[in-house]
């Protein structure tokens, strides 16, 4: 399996599995050599030399090992089969009165090309490559036992379990802690395939601090009722123009909208529970509440404001159509966490908060507005609000909903950083945010003003 995490592991790892290779090629090559194989070195020499062909084209073909397992497979039974011709060597190719005990070097090359195979982290391989080495060993020491002593059982089992066998059983015993540390490898690995996915996918609806604090487990993603803000996010005449532009510019206009929106939702600590063509839904405290979030959501619209009214006059500088935006904001209870669906499961919350502000949002294209922000919300804020223009309504009537809602809202024409030129309305006087004693401690006026 490759590693998709850090994908220069893998090519770390079979240059030591590469080196480890021609070393017990040396230590082969130095065994036969050196003598001590009497009886053996016609044997000797054929695995040495196939040894060292199968070396090479290992070599050759590791850029391709990763994607093809069955020649990695291969390899590996090809390494088997040239220890078991090693182990046959020593036992059963002498005479039955030649001593078979194994050489130290020829042991060795056993050992080193167990931990050449779990140098690949594959448990897999690791029990191809031990069962035939195994397997092969036994039978060739049952039959040695078979052909040294026939007399009786007694004589037949003392000519097996012998020190011979015992080597077998340290070969075996290594190579089952190879295996289990391939397998702890194994699901390491997949464990942190899996965080790092669920690290992306958080990613894309959730703040960077807030992906943190759910990976360390800090943050519950169970069903909770808890207080939230609630922003919808949505252009106007988008549909319109969905209708008549080409596919490239449709998908790079809305490409371009989201990230904008979503990326200053997350520099305010909000979470991005949907996209729905183009509308945004946000959530401000979920998964987690805190004392701000209204703060947070109100300064998040307002910097929207201002971020898609420059966007607004960068497209039509580049000959793409300028489209206004819509925001409705509104704080309260909601039911917010993972929602099981069966096949699909997904972070969202529900309440009749989330259908006021959708409402909000609206209203806020019948009223002209660029943002309608709730009463609701207003009796949250606990700092002072950035310099903005408001109109308030009250008992505002909500699409679907039976009861009024008194509201604030910021004309769409207008840019909320601009307080100096308000036009003079009949039913009120200008005022700015700035002064909470009226913005945030009184309700709104029972007529339409600025405030």
């Amino acid at each position: 399996m490759r590693s998709t995490l850090h994908p220069h592991w893998d090519s770390a790892r079979e240059m030591r599995s590469i080196l480890l290779r021609f070393v017990a090629f040396v230590i082969l090559l130095a065994n036969l050599l050196l003598g001590g194989n009497e009886g053996a070195e016609g044997m000797h020499s054929i695995v040495v030399l196939s040894y060292l062909v199968i070396s090479i084209a290992s070599v050759a073909t590791a850029p391709h090992l990763p994607d093809r397992s069955w020649l990695k497979t291969l390899f590996v039974v090809l390494d088997a089969l040239l220890v078991a011709l090693l182990l046959y060597a020593h036992i059963l190719a002498g005479p039955v009165t030649e001593n078979h005990n194994l050489t130290t070097t020829s042991l060795v090359v056993a050992f080193i090309l167990l931990n050449h195979v779990g140098l690949k982290l594959d448990r897999r391989l690791v029990l191809v490559f031990s069962g035939i080495v195994l397997v092969s060993w036994v039978a060739m020491l049952a039959i040695t036992a078979v052909r040294h002593h026939t007399a009786d059982v007694a004589s037949l089992l003392a000519a097996f379990f012998n020190q011979d066998l015992g080597l077998t059983v340290s070969f075996a015993f290594t190579a089952f802690a190879i295996y289990l540390l391939a397998r702890d490898h194994d699901r390491t690995r997949k464990e942190a395939l899996k965080a790092d996915r669920r690290r992306l996918n958080l990613s894309h609806f959730f703040s960077p601090l807030v992906v943190a604090e759910l990976q360390d487990g800090g943050v519950g993603l169970g069903l909770e009722r808890r207080n939230a803000a609630i922003m919808f996010v949505d252009l106007r005449d988008f549909t319109s123009f969905a209708e008549t532009a080409p596919a490239p510019e449709l998908a790079f206009v809305l490409a371009e909208y989201r990230q904008l929106v979503s990326q200053t939702i997350f520099d305010h600590g909000g979470t991005v529970d949907k996209f729905i063509g183009d509308g945004v839904m946000a959530v401000f405290g979920q998964p987690k509440p805190t004392a701000h979030d209204a703060d947070r959501a109100l300064a998040c619209a307002l910097d929207l404001v201002d971020a898609l009214n420059d966007w607004k006059n960068n497209n039509l500088l580049k000959g793409y159509p300028a489209l206004d935006v819509a925001i409705g904001l509104h704080y309260g209870t909601v039911v917010g966490g993972v929602l099981d669906s069966g096949c699909h499961s997904e972070f969202t919350v529900i309440g009749d908060a989330v259908n006021v502000a959708q409402r909000l949002e609206i209203l806020a294209k019948s009223l002209d507005a660029s943002l309608v922000i709730s009463s609701d919300l207003v009796a949250r804020l606990r700092m002072p609000v950035a310099d903005a223009t408001w109109m308030s309504l009250k008992s505002a009537a909500l699409p679907g909903r039976r009861l009024p809602i008194d509201v604030w809202y910021l004309l769409g024409a207008m840019d909320s950083r601009a307080v100096e030129h308000v036009p003079a309305y009949e039913t009120g006087v200008s005022q700015t945010a700035r002064q909470r004693s009226v913005f945030q401690s009184s309700p709104p006026a029972p007529d339409a003003g600025t405030v």
